[in-house]
């Protein structure tokens, strides 16, 4: 049983998303990345109010993954990649992708931006930026 509810093809399709977000980032980059769009389908609020699953949460256009054009989203995950989904999707999260609903990867070098879409810095892991709402803006965040 999950925090949101899902079915074995969009453990899948997160599996494949969080690789092509983050495979350079290793397990606890691709964690994050798995915390965000699980945030996503949590959070009723802002431009996430009609992501209800996990397709809808990749698919989201606009608004949606980069990462789903990646030539990475499109092989099958490996059964690490489906067990490191099946923890996001269990309620494991991680900081800076605690209450995070974006992130970015500024270019090599540089600092990541104190706000993003005017939503504040959570923090940093690695290349990507994690960014969270201000508070009680998505209660149903934790």
């Amino acid at each position: 049983m999950g925090i949101i509810k899902y079915t074995t093809k969009e453990r899948d399709l997160l599996a494949r998303l969080m690789r092509a977000e983050a495979v350079g980032e290793g397990d606890l980059g691709m964690l994050m990345v798995g915390n965000v769009g699980v945030n996503r389908v949590l959070a009723n609020c802002l431009t996430f109010k009609n992501i209800r699953t996990i397709t809808d949460m990749i698919y989201q256009n606009p608004g949606g993954f980069s990462g789903k054009d990646s030539p990475l989203f499109f092989s099958n995950p490996t059964t690490t990649q489906q067990r490191l989904a099946d923890r996001v999707i269990k309620g494991e999260y991680y900081y800076p992708a605690t209450n995070a609903l974006w992130f970015y990867a500024p270019k090599t070098g540089e600092s990541c931006k104190q706000t993003w879409w005017d939503q504040e810095l959570a923090g940093r892991y690695k290349s990507h930026c994690f960014y969270r709402p201000d508070a009680g803006v998505c209660p149903q965040l934790r």
